[in-house]
């Protein structure tokens, strides 16, 4: 199978980040215009799926040339929900990314990916810094600090939290993140703050607003502009993969979505 060198796929923007397009491209990609099949139908950029090794590789270079990136350059991470950053200033090889759940980098030319299908995906830019970052935000790291983790280390490298600009995209949204009274507790003992962003749900179950969770710990970090995009990936099936889904499915596996941003030169 040969890649189309005029293939692309769809993708969303922030409306926050988007202004700042003379210093960074963004996109939040879903499972549209790639070449998988079957369960990982079809732009599945997770190499930790079982998925044809050679369909994910493609689906990666897509979203590349989708933002105009040369193939080969996105970066991503062995995600394992933790509260981990790391600085990168080249791609990985296959099979050496390291264990963490966030990407920072200064240089040009890196496609930054935070990959998810259900956890909050987070892109960052300092624009004035030319400072980026893509973040794996599950609800065990953005409780354990992978959020502020990520600004600080931005902040290393020079940037200022307050010209941040932050946007969370496609994930679970509340009406489709059920929770048990243990999840509630933990998170109210750690976030008294969050008592609000639970609803009433069937029985002792309660509806959890991890979106809005992560634009409050954006927020106590200084962040300066911060937005969440709407899009729930349980329930918007045609356009973004999801583990929960594939759960109640007795699937075997999931493709993952792609959330990249990159700095110009």
């Amino acid at each position: 199978m040969s890649l189309d060198p005029a293939k692309c796929a769809p993708y969303l923007e922030a409306p926050g980040l988007a202004q700042y397009s003379m210093h960074l491209r963004h996109g939040f990609f879903g499972r549209k215009g790639g070449e998988s099949t079957g369960i990982y139908k079809s732009l599945n950029a997770g190499p930790g799926s079982s998925d044809k090794s050679e369909w994910v590789a493609q689906n990666r270079d897509i979203i590349c040339q989708s933002l105009g990136v040369e193939a080969g350059q996105m970066v991503t991470l062995h995600q394992a929900h933790t509260n981990r950053p790391v600085v990168v200033d080249k791609a990985f090889a296959p099979g050496e990314a390291p264990e963490a759940d966030a990407l920072v980098s200064q240089r040009p030319g890196l496609l930054l990916t935070a990959l998810a299908a259900d956890c909050s995906p987070i892109l960052m830019c300092d624009p004035h810094a030319n400072i980026a970052a893509a973040v794996h935000a599950g609800w065990r790291g953005s409780l354990s600090g992978v959020i502020e983790n990520t600004i600080e280390t931005m902040c290393d490298l020079g940037a200022s939290a307050d010209k941040i600009v932050a946007a969370i995209g496609p994930c679970l949204a509340q009406q489709s993140f059920e929770v048990g009274p243990e999840f509630e507790d933990t998170f109210l003992k750690a976030s008294p703050w969050s008592e609000r962003l639970f609803e009433p749900g069937e029985g002792d179950r309660k509806m959890f607003d991890h979106k809005r969770y992560c634009m409050g710990r954006l927020a106590r970090a200084g962040v300066g502009k911060v937005e969440a995009l709407a899009d729930d990936t349980l329930t918007q099936e045609e356009d973004y993969f999801s583990y929960r889904r594939s759960q109640r499915r007795d699937e075997p596996d999931y493709g993952r979505n792609a959330s990249s941003i990159v700095l110009l030169g």
